[in-house]
Parts: C-alpha cells; sequence; structure tokens
C-alpha cells in the first residue's frame, strides 16, 4: 500500500508541478479543471447520483471551467463570487459541523448536488486567480493547508486527549483531537512568519497570502492566517460528514492508494477562495 501510495503522488506531481511553472496559464487551469471535474463526479456519486447523471456531472463541470476561462470575469463579480463562497463555507459549514451528519441527508438531494458543484467550480476559479496573481501566492496558500494538517497529525498523535478530553467532532471524525487542531494552528502560524520573511529576503514572482494580509496590520495576519487554518480543518470535517452520511469510506478510488480526488483537495475547497477574497481586501 505505502509503495502504491508513493507512485500515485509522484505521478500527480510529475503532472502538477510542470503546469505549475509552465509560462501559459492555460495548461494549470487544464489540469485543474480536470481534477475539479473528477471530484464534482465524485460528489454527485457520494449524493446518490450514478451512471450516467454522475458523469454527466462531472462533464459539466468541466464545461462550466472552460466557459469561465473564456469570458473572464470583472473584479467586482470576483469579489462577489468569493463573499457568496464565504458565506456558504462559513455559516452552512458551521451549522452542518454542530448539526452533525444526520442533518445532511435531511437537505434535499437536488440541493446538495447543486451546492457542492457550484463550491467545486468556485474553488477552480479561486486556484486559477491564485496562479494568475503569482506561484508564490498560490504556493503559500496551499502550503498552509498542508502545513496544518502535517502539525495538527504530530500534535494529535503526540498530545491527542492528553488535556482535553472531548474528540474535535467524535460523530464525524473519531481520530482528530482537539489538541491535533490546535496544533495544526500554531503550525500554520509558525508557517506564517517564516514565509513573511522569506518573501522579504528573496525575490519573488508575487508576495504570499500572507505578507499580503500582514500588509494591512499584524493583528490581521494573526487573525487571517489562523482563520484560514481552521477553515482548513472544517473542510476536511465537512467532506468526511458527507462520506460518512453516504456510507463511504473514501471519495472514490480514482487516486489508488489515496482514495479519490475529494479526499486529497477537501481542505483546499474552502481555503483557497477566502484566500482569494482576503487579498481583495
Amino acid at each position: 500500500m505505502l509503495r502504491l501510495r508513493i507512485f500515485t503522488a509522484v505521478a500527480l506531481l510529475l503532472v502538477l508541478v510542470p503546469s505549475v511553472f509552465y509560462p501559459d496559464p492555460v495548461g494549470f487551469a487544464f489540469v485543474a479543471g480536470i481534477l475539479m471535474a473528477c471530484g464534482a463526479w465524485e460528489w454527485s456519486r457520494l449524493n446518490g447520483a450514478s451512471g450516467f447523471s454522475a458523469l454527466s456531472t462531472g462533464g459539466l463541470c468541466a464545461m462550466c471551467c472552460i466557459f469561465i476561462w473564456n469570458a473572464p470575469l470583472e473584479p467586482g463579480a470576483l469579489q462577489l463570487i468569493w463573499i457568496v463562497s464565504a458565506i456558504v463555507w462559513v455559516f452552512g459549514g458551521g451549522y452542518l459541523l454542530r448539526s452533525g451528519v444526520g442533518s445532511w441527508n435531511h437537505i434535499p438531494a437536488v440541493v446538495r448536488q447543486l451546492v457542492g458543484f457550484l463550491l467545486l467550480c468556485a474553488a477552480w476559479l479561486a486556484v486559477v486567480s491564485a496562479r494568475s496573481k503569482g506561484i508564490n501566492f498560490l504556493f503559500s496558500a496551499m502550503s498552509l493547508v498542508w502545513v496544518a494538517d502535517i502539525a495538527a497529525y504530530f500534535a494529535g498523535r503526540r498530545f491527542g486527549g492528553q488535556f482535553i478530553h472531548a474528540k474535535l467532532a467524535a460523530s464525524i471524525s473519531p481520530g482528530k483531537t482537539r489538541e491535533g487542531a490546535l496544533g495544526g494552528l500554531m503550525g500554520v502560524l509558525v508557517l506564517a512568519h517564516i514565509w513573511q520573511w522569506a518573501d522579504s529576503f528573496f525575490a519573488l514572482d508575487s508576495n504570499s497570502i500572507f505578507t499580503i494580509l500582514a500588509s494591512y496590520h499584524w493583528v490581521y495576519l494573526l487573525l487571517g492566517s489562523l482563520f484560514l487554518g481552521g477553515m482548513s480543518v472544517a473542510g476536511d470535517l465537512l467532506e468526511s460528514l458527507v462520506k460518512r452520511a453516504a456510507g463511504a469510506k473514501d471519495s472514490s478510488q480514482l487516486l489508488p492508494g489515496h482514495g479519490g480526488v475529494l479526499d486529497r483537495v477537501d481542505a483546499l475547497l474552502p481555503v483557497l477562495p477566502l484566500a482569494m477574497l482576503l487579498q481583495s481586501f
């Protein structure tokens, strides 16, 4: 299993890294569009669709990405999309996490399908917009999610349950601890400090999300980093909630050894639009 995971990870990197650094952003937009289309197919299946219906959802997502690419949106329209995404993720996500797994299936299937589809399209638009803003900006937002996840894993293994006996979300993801979540947030703050220093020391193609936040005030950097780190945890938990409601362990088996696309990008889905929102201010 470990060899399979490594092989899949290397294969993904061989596709993703060249597309990110390719001078024309269309290559990265194409790869990201394929991933989001696969995510839309997985989302559709998790929420009751099957066969042609699920495939059609993935195809429609790809078509929406192509349409958006060929009809660029004005800055005001983009900011409105980021604001709506923030409202859905923060308030809608907060309601679902508070209500538990059972609340998900009480929502009409068509609403679940539509909201997930639109959020995936918004995430594609956000990641492409982040790449257009600069590679350093894109990697800083993505690295925030990766560091939050890695730091949470090690903090949870070392300190989980020692100080706070209550689980983070026992009915959704029993393995996650509050100590792990706090460790992830501390990791994000360390990353923010280091990355902001690197921006001032090295000649990079763009400012990171951390430098942009710090340009307003150090408090904005602190609160913004914690907010994005917290939303990365929420994105992970919300995907777990949907899978548990569907009785699925993974979103699919598209990525051997890793599960599905949604399993790999769940925490990025809220963070990227929210990072674009924060920088737009």
